[in-house]
């Protein structure tokens, strides 16, 4: 059964994440990126991680997709661009020696991290983590502990983005009288 889960979770991450890469319409791109958090939050409960999955739905899935939603609407999906004029003529070889890189990076965490895999984490030990709310009491304790400060600034300053996009978006157009 959890071979099953993964698989179908997989798949619904893997075509999520193409449907954004080649979906031209960005709305159906936005839509697309909704299926493949759908899929990491199936992931997150095949797990046990249901705070996790919960919050990625809702914040992710829900509030940050809205959001893109918002900023695509507010940008006009009417126009047209033109896609054989490339402005920077160096992103596509520089993307592929970052993405390389990165690559690279993540393999090479991979292999120094196997020693540690059997390790206690963070002072966590198995009976902590057999309790079945002990990932929603470790986040808490994260969040509303150690990093308050930088948990309400951040939410001042998505709350001062959210005002000032609306306050761009329903700003008087210029350009003649009576429009």
């Amino acid at each position: 059964m959890e071979l099953f889960v993964f698989v179908v979770a997989a798949a619904m991450v893997l075509g999520g994440a193409l449907g954004v890469i080649t979906r031209s319409n960005p709305v159906h791109a936005a839509l697309s990126l909704v299926l493949t958090l759908f899929g990491i939050a199936v992931m997150f409960v095949s797990h046990d991680a249901q705070f996790l999955a919960a919050v990625q739905v809702i914040v992710y899935a829900g509030a940050i997709v809205v959001l893109f939603l918002f900023v695509i609407m507010l940008l006009g999906v009417d126009r047209t661009e033109d896609v054989n004029i490339e402005p920077i003529t160096v992103q596509r070889p520089l993307a592929l020696i970052v993405s390389a890189g990165v690559i690279g990076i993540v393999i090479a965490a991979v292999v120094t991290s196997r020693d540690l895999l059997g390790r206690k984490v963070g002072g966590l030990d198995e009976t902590t983590l057999g309790s079945p709310d002990a990932n929603i009491r470790q986040v808490a304790r994260e969040i509303f502990g150690n990093n308050v400060f930088a948990f309400e600034l951040t939410s001042v300053l998505l709350l001062v983005a959210v005002i000032g996009t609306v306050l761009m978006a329903r700003r008087v157009k210029s350009g003649g009288a009576g429009k």
